[in-house]
């Protein structure tokens, strides 16, 4: 993707908190990322990012639920809206349909943590995380 280059001027609070939380990061990619997040968030209300484990993750505002995780659910029943509400009966209407809009308006981002959460097996867990065998027992 192509970059331009542009001169902003930033408050001094906000740049000290970029500062702050960059750690190895260079200051405009972390920049970048702050702005995609919150031009996504302005895009899909109800929408938050989080850190986790795996890195930053959209999720619906309120719970821990990964958007990722409505649209798996959203999937397996068909792309039936009321479907998925039954399914997922912890969630408001509200909550689900800021999920189904994240999604529409990025969908490769939900389709590759599908992708790689479908390739979570046993055997590729048991693969990376099995422990040595002790001799005796």
């Amino acid at each position: 993707m192509a970059t331009i280059q542009r001169s902003f001027r930033i408050k001094e609070p906000i740049l000290r908190e970029i500062e702050r939380i960059r750690k190895d990061k260079p200051a405009n990619a972390l920049a970048n990322e702050l702005l995609e997040e919150a031009l996504k968030m302005r895009r899909c209300p109800g929408i938050i990012f989080s850190q986790g484990v795996t890195g930053r993750r959209a999720r619906i505002a309120g719970t821990g639920v990964e958007v990722w995780e409505v649209i798996y659910e959203y999937q397996i029943v068909g792309e039936d809206v009321k479907a998925l509400k039954k399914a997922l009966p912890h969630l408001t209407e509200k909550q689900l349909i800021a999920a189904l809009n994240y999604y529409r308006s990025d969908p490769e981002e939900i389709d590759e943590l599908i992708q790689s959460n479908d390739a979570i097996t046993p055997k590729s867990v048991e693969g990376r995380f099995s422990l040595p065998k002790r001799k005796g027992r």
